[in-house]
C-alpha cells in the first residue's frame, strides 16, 4: 500500500489562502478538496495519506482532523500551533483531544517566510518543539536552502524530535545548481533523527518543461544522504498540478527511485512514512 505522506486540501469559501498570489498560481485559486483527491491517489496505488497544513491560523488544524477522522484515505495530520505561546504543551494537548484528534501526527509552521534565518533556534520556539517532542508528534520543516543551516543545529540540539524535511529544502531545480543546498542537506542528513520527503520537485522546477532527467540531481543528493529508510513519497497534492498530474507526479518519483531494490522501494513508498508518523 502506497503512503503519500504530503497533500492539501483548502476550501476558500471557509478560509482564504493568502499565499496563493500572482498569475503563476492561479489554477490553485479554488476549493480541493478529500473528494477530488481520493479518486486520482486510488488510481496510483494510494491507499493512506498525510494531510498538512497551509496556514498559520489556529481554526485550521481543528478542521483538519475532522476531516480526516471523515475520510478513510487519511491516516495522518501535520497541523499548525504557534510553537512560541507558552501554554504550547497545553494546546498541543487540546488538539488531541478533539474529533479526530488521534490523527494529529505532526507540526509545522511556514519557517520559508520567516525573514530570520535562524527562527529555529530562538529561544521560545525552541522551548515549544521541545513541547511538540514531549507530545509523540514529529515536526516538518518547510525551509529554503539558507535556513537549512539553523536546521542542522535545531536537529542537533533535540535529538529526541523527529524533523522531516519537507520538499527536499526547496533546491533550486529551475536554476540547475547543486551548491550550497546539497551541504547543507548532507549536513541534515548526517543525523539520526532527520527525514526527508521526496515532494514538491516538479515545481521547484520549471513547471512546464520539468524532465525526470532534470529532477534526478536532487533526487540522488537525498537517496545517497538519507536512504530509502529515511525517505518517503509526497506528492504535494494540489500544488503539484500546477506542473504534473497526480498520477505524472507518482510516476516521477517511481523512476527517480528505480535503482533500489524491492526493501527499498517499499520503505520509500510505504514502510518509512508509516513508522515516521506512527500510521
Amino acid at each position: 500500500m502506497i503512503v503519500d505522506a504530503h497533500h492539501h486540501v483548502w476550501d476558500l469559501s471557509v478560509r482564504d489562502q493568502d499565499w496563493i498570489t500572482g498569475p503563476g498560481l492561479r489554477p490553485l485559486r479554488r476549493d480541493f478538496a478529500l473528494a477530488d483527491l481520493a479518486p486520482e491517489a486510488s488510481a496510483a496505488g494510494v491507499g493512506r495519506t498525510v494531510l498538512v497544513q497551509t496556514v498559520t491560523v489556529p481554526e485550521e488544524t481543528p478542521e483538519l482532523l475532522a476531516l480526516a477522522q471523515a475520510h478513510p484515505l487519511v491516516a495522518g495530520v501535520v497541523g499548525w500551533t504557534d510553537l512560541t505561546r507558552p501554554d504550547v504543551a497545553d494546546e498541543l494537548a487540546r488538539l488531541r483531544a478533539l474529533p479526530g484528534g488521534r490523527l494529529l501526527k505532526g507540526v509545522r509552521h511556514q519557517v520559508q517566510g520567516e525573514p530570520d534565518p535562524g527562527w529555529l533556534l530562538r529561544p521560545d520556539v525552541r522551548r515549544g518543539l521541545a513541547a511538540v517532542a514531549d507530545a509523540g508528534l514529529v515536526y516538518d520543516l518547510v525551509v529554503l536552502p539558507h535556513q537549512l543551516p539553523a536546521c542542522v543545529a535545531a536537529a542537533a540540539s533535540l535529538p529526541r524530535l523527529t524533523f522531516v524535511l519537507d520538499h527536499l529544502g526547496k533546491p533550486p531545480v529551475a536554476s540547475g545548481a547543486l551548491e550550497p543546498w546539497a551541504s547543507g542537506v548532507r549536513a541534515l542528513a548526517a543525523l539520526p533523527n532527520t527525514v526527508c520527503k521526496l515532494s514538491g520537485l516538479v515545481t521547484e522546477a520549471d513547471p512546464a518543461s520539468w524532465t525526470v532527467a532534470g529532477l534526478r540531481p536532487y533526487a540522488d543528493v537525498v537517496l545517497d544522504a538519507f536512504g530509502p529508510g529515511r525517505l518517503m513519497f509526497g506528492s504535494d497534492w494540489p500544488v503539484c498540478t500546477l506542473a504534473a498530474s497526480y498520477g505524472d507526479v507518482l510516476a516521477a518519483a517511481r523512476a527517480l527511485t528505480r535503482d533500489l531494490d524491492a526493501t527499498g522501494r517499499r520503505q520509500f513508498l510505504e514502510t518509512t512514512a508509516t513508522r515516521v508518523y506512527g500510521l
